[in-house]
């Protein structure tokens, strides 16, 4: 995602979200309990850039001599996950990130809960 004249580039199975901030009622019209709410134990918001999903080595890296660096750059399991689409996760889990005066938290996979996708 390019921010100005810098570029904010997501890795492994991480993604970039834009959070809601402090409402009960999130913008895709979800109503979280209000203990989940106060204790800011789960938490809604747009995801705005995904990472390029678990790293995984080749099928042929399997070789004899492990201590040679491979030749093959393996490929990536993508994630669920895909840009606009709307995540509650756990705020645990989360890493806040403030750039050019706009709030981010970087999410691994791991803690999202669930995604609500526009199916159109």
């Amino acid at each position: 995602m390019k921010k100005g004249s810098k570029e904010i580039i997501i890795v492994g199975d991480r993604v970039l979200i834009v959070p809601d901030m402090g409402e009960e009622r999130s913008n895709v019209g979800l109503y979280l309990p209000k203990w989940a709410v106060e204790r800011e134990l789960v938490q809604g918001g747009t995801i705005v850039e995904i990472g390029p999903g678990i790293p995984m080595p080749a099928p042929g890296d399997q070789e004899e001599e492990l201590w040679k660096p491979s030749q093959s750059q393996g490929h990536f399991t993508p994630l669920q996950a895909r840009i606009g689409d709307y995540a509650l996760f756990m705020r645990k889990g989360a890493i806040e990130l403030k750039m050019d005066g706009d709030s981010y938290l970087i999410v691994p996979q791991s803690a999202l809960l669930v995604l609500i996708r526009d199916r159109s």
